[in-house]
């Protein structure tokens, strides 16, 4: 069997810890889960973690058993609403996607005995990504020099052309008025 790994930032691990530690003994089938993401965990602060591991709150396409793909939000507990949208890690589906990177895979045993095999597709969206592209921005708009200066060229302070008459000063004086 290859050697398990999964990246966690602190938080997700900290969540996984606690799971654990209320835990309902060795019937609960998250246990195994549990215990197999924290003995593989590698864990890394939030700034620090790549962008297509699958954390918290992101929004992952997986496959189970090869099946057509499907989209979901990886959540820290069921939500209420909108159904199908959100796949809580209180589920071994939601779990099993809990710091994998793209293309991993998770094998682990449904309630029925049968093996599954969940597969991460592609992290669409990562809030610890956004977060950093979004202080990278900002960052650099308050840091933006301006791109273009005008400079003024030598046409600018050349004395303004007058026509003149063919005998000399066009100034009609003033009978003109």
């Amino acid at each position: 069997m290859s050697k398990e790994t999964c990246i966690l930032t602190t938080k997700d691990f900290t969540i996984l810890e606690v799971m654990r530690d209320r835990c309902l003994g060795r019937d609960d089938p998250l246990a195994p889960i549990l215990k197999r993401k924290i003995e593989s965990a590698t864990v890394m602060f939030r700034d620090d973690i790549p962008v297509n591991v699958a954390t918290l709150s992101s929004r992952v396409i997986f496959s189970v058993n090869g099946r057509d793909p499907d989209t979901r939000v990886i959540s820290s507990d069921r939500m209420t609403s909108p159904i199908g949208m959100f796949l809580p890690i209180t589920t071994a589906r939601g779990l099993a996607l809990l710091g994998l990177s793209d293309g991993q895979e998770f094998v682990t045993t449904n309630v029925d005995g049968e093996e599954e095999r969940i597969l991460l597709r592609e992290v669409l969206y990562q809030p610890e990504a956004a977060r950093r592209e979004e202080e990278a921005m900002r960052q650099v708009a308050t840091q933006r020099k301006p791109m273009l200066k005008v400079i003024r060229g030598a046409f600018y302070d050349q004395p303004r052309l007058v026509p003149v008459a063919p005998h000399g000063f066009d100034d009609p004086g003033p009978s003109a008025a």
